[in-house]
């Protein structure tokens, strides 16, 4: 792959927030309208922390998150998921722990099953690496406690975006995305700092395309800049593409890669409104 399409995965480690990868950026709001979106923490075999993405709950149990994050490759082998708006905006650097929340070690006490969960079981819809454009970027997260919420994501139909690839003046379709990962991302060797406030926010973006070879009819591409505007960062990976404004709760993608490490660029999701991928959420076995 080219330089000019050299792609970078939209999860990111704790510790080194610096990684090229994918938070909401630009003109973002606090995301209080989608409870159900969670911020994922994974660990490895040792019990270790691996990385963070972002999730949504489609029903009490099932969390539906991005394939690179859950896939055996990835070092993830438990989790436990946070829903609160402010999941880790209290993290301390000298301890390494949200002490409102516990993010990213424990839940806080008396969350547990109700705004904080733990999973030992992940699945992947066969992911192995980016392969463009097809790369089954799909995973899901099931929780050991499950969680009540007067609402939950909802899948998309099979085929709701089929039209906007072939219908003139859809590129002021609108999306939401919704995730807890950076705000800013900077070049490496900057004098400022990468910004996460590690909380669940939201932006709204447009359609770029749906047909392009990054795309293909398996991802969907949107633009994020521009007045009242925002795309995704390092830590938005899993996060939910809604089909609408900020109050819909309708799934048609989950964020998945950029083509620029700062996230400047044009945000790209793996599109969930496929019936390959719906029977896949449906039964993953």
């Amino acid at each position: 792959m080219s330089s000019r399409h050299r792609v970078f995965l939209a999860s990111v480690a704790l510790a080194a927030v610096a990684v090229p990868s994918f938070a909401i950026t630009n003109d973002w709001v606090a995301d209080n309208e989608h409870p159900f979106v969670g911020l994922v923490v994974f660990y490895d075999a040792q019990g270790e922390f691996s990385h963070r993405c972002s999730g949504s709950l489609i029903n009490a149990t099932k969390l539906l998150t991005a394939g690179h994050c859950t896939a055996p490759n990835s070092g993830a082998v438990t989790a436990r998921v946070y829903f609160q708006q402010d999941a880790g905006a209290h993290f301390d650097p000298v301890t390494e722990i949200d002490p409102v929340t516990g993010y990213p070690e424990t839940c806080a006490p008396g969350t547990l099953g109700y705004t904080c969960a733990t999973s030992h079981e992940l699945h992947d819809f066969g992911f192995v690496a980016l392969t463009i454009p097809e790369t089954h970027d799909a995973g899901l997260v099931i929780l050991d406690q499950p969680i009540y919420l007067a609402e939950y994501g909802e899948l998309a139909p099979a085929g709701t975006l089929d039209a906007l690839a072939q219908a003139r003046g859809t590129k002021n379709t609108v999306f939401t995305v919704s995730g807890y990962g950076l705000t800013l991302s900077v070049q490496e060797h900057s004098a400022l700092a990468n910004v996460s406030f590690r909380s669940r926010l939201m932006a709204r973006a447009t359609l770029v395309n749906l047909r392009s070879a990054l795309n293909d009819g398996f991802n969907l591409q949107t633009q994020g800049n521009g007045s009242g505007r925002g795309g995704t960062c390092s830590g938005d990976s899993g996060g939910p593409v809604f089909l609408g404004d900020f109050r819909s709760n309708q799934i048609v993608g989950i964020t998945s890669f950029g083509l620029n490490a700062l996230c400047r660029g044009t945000d790209f999701a793996y599109r969930t409104d496929r019936a390959a991928v719906i029977d896949w959420i449906e039964n993953p076995e």
